[in-house]
């Protein structure tokens, strides 16, 4: 049996579990992101821990970046009595408005200990590069 120490705390998950529903297809919930920039990659880090990889689909239609994952609850015994049960379950979302310097073609997707990871390389047009600059056409000297 478990016991709580933070009547705070109980009244907050209370609160929680009677007026927010978990997500649906229609009205998911929000994870949490970080985003930044690693050398040539742009990276998006995206929590979304106990869901399993087949559930997770992410997509990219023009440059919107969508990832949606579904955590159902876990098969339980039928003698089992839940004592406490604070993990969301529900759909996930998140949508992100890439720019036009990342290459949206080459996104590379990892999931490992409940972490999405993307890799998405910076297009080769959109890196600073070096512009040569010509010498004038040679000068001719002008006999009359």
């Amino acid at each position: 049996m478990l016991m709580r120490t933070d009547p705070f705390r109980e009244l907050d998950r209370l609160t929680r579990q009677f007026l927010e529903t978990p997500g649906t297809w229609s009205r998911p919930t929000a994870m949490p992101m970080d985003a930044y920039r690693e050398g040539d990659e742009y990276v998006i880090a995206l929590d979304i821990p106990g869901v399993s990889a087949d559930s997770i689909d992410v997509d990219v239609e023009r440059n919107m970046l969508t990832v949606r994952a579904e955590r159902r609850p876990s098969r339980k015994a039928d003698d089992v009595e839940v004592e406490l049960s604070e993990r969301p379950l529900g759909v996930f979302s998140r949508q992100v408005m890439l720019a036009d310097t990342l290459d949206m073609e080459r996104i590379d997707a990892d999931y490992d200990a409940g972490v999405l990871t993307l890799r998405i390389p910076i297009s080769e047009r959109a890196k600073a590069r070096r512009i040569p600059i010509g010498e004038g056409a040679a000068q001719k000297e002008i006999k009359g």
